[in-house]
């Protein structure tokens, strides 16, 4: 186990800064993701902690030992990438057993480490088989136990379920983070999906063009986003983020009027996660249906009040209270679950 600690970490290309002073620490044991949009610098952050990149400016230090300068295979870090990477003219266990037989490790005990890795995975029935005989989720585990093998001090994992069916993504994650957590190796995870990240996550760090937007618990980013890109970058559906104005204890746009505390005053962003949103029928509602989307034992229903649209996710057994199944065109009324909005300087999107 080992703690990593980024420090001032620049990576720029052409003129832009792909990472922007970036200091992280990733702590023993745990397991940090790195979600942002495309080109926000979380796959180079983890290929400059792995050394397959270069900083220009800054420091790595894995367990306190500076391996700015050092090569990968000096860094004793094991990366999982997204295409699998496998060797297609090795069998599973030429696969698993590769780095150990490379690092010089005696072929029976490479076979037998090899074989207890992929029993971790539960790949032990496909030892024999070549890479193109495998499922993708197959191919995956078999990446999995490669890496596994080594022992390493930190795992690095770069999307490696994107290619993978939802089904498959759901059932790999949590083996994923079963392995991690049994093992207590420090991780560093980079993903798209922010539902695969709010699952696994014990560290979630949000980037936005370079730099950290937050850091901290899924649940506290969830809960208390530090920003307007945060609040709309994590959760799906995202944050509805509102401009208006605040005076006397009342927010209000467009009809809308919502309550705030009475300090908070002058022009907000009001924010409100879609479970928040309260809609209900009403003949003289300010609002109309606009869609309805029927997902399992929910609805995402998007209304519209004026030209602006605002999501909302209703339980199916509330729905199933109302006189019936609400219908675009339909008016209703939107209010606020109570304490549940987000408030944010329009000016700067910081949190007040």
């Amino acid at each position: 186990m080992s703690t990593v600690e980024l420090s001032g970490i620049t990576k720029t290309y052409g003129g832009t800064a792909v990472v922007d002073g970036l200091d992280l620490t990733l702590p023993d044991g745990s397991l940090t993701v790195l979600v942002g949009p495309s080109g926000c610098g979380k796959s180079t952050t983890l290929r400059i902690t792995a050394g397959l990149e270069t900083a220009d400016g800054g420091t790595v230090r894995i367990d306190g030992r500076d391996v700015t300068g050092a090569a990968p295979r000096e860094r004793d870090v094991a990366m999982v990438f997204q295409n699998y990477a496998l060797y297609p003219q090795l069998s599973v266990a030429g696969n698993i057993a590769f780095p150990l037989r490379n690092a010089g490790v005696g072929k029976a005990e490479a076979a037998q480490r090899a074989r207890a890795a992929a029993v971790r995975v539960g790949i032990e029935d496909l030892l024999t088989r070549k890479p193109r005989q495998l499922s993708g989720g197959q191919q995956q585990r078999v990446a999995i136990a490669r890496a596994l093998v080594r022992t390493p001090s930190v795992f690095l994992f770069d999307e490696p379920l994107s290619n993978l069916d939802a089904k498959l993504r759901v059932e790999l994650r949590s083996e994923i983070r079963r392995l991690q957590q049994e093992l207590g190796i420090t991780a560093l995870y980079v993903t798209h999906d922010q539902e695969e990240a709010m699952t696994i996550a014990d560290q979630l760090v949000v980037l936005n063009a370079g730099r950290i937007a937050q850091r901290g618990t899924p649940d506290e980013l969830y809960r208390t986003p530090a920003d307007t890109f945060v609040a709309g970058f994590i959760g799906s559906p995202g944050t509805n983020l509102v401009d208006g104005t605040a005076r006397d204890g009342v927010f209000e746009v467009d009809g809308l009027s919502w309550p705030v505390p009475a300090a908070v005053a002058g022009a907000v962003t009001f924010g409100v996660r879609p479970e928040d949103l309260i809609v209900a029928p009403d003949a003289d509602g300010h609002a109309r249906v606009d869609l309805v989307e029927l997902l399992g034992p929910r609805y995402v229903v998007i209304v519209k009040v004026g030209e602006r649209r605002l999501t909302a996710v209703i339980e199916a057994s509330v729905v199933a209270a109302w006189p019936a199944v609400p219908q675009p065109g339909d008016r209703v009324r939107v209010q606020v679950r109570p304490g549940r909005e987000h408030l944010f300087d329009a000016a700067t999107g910081a949190r007040l």
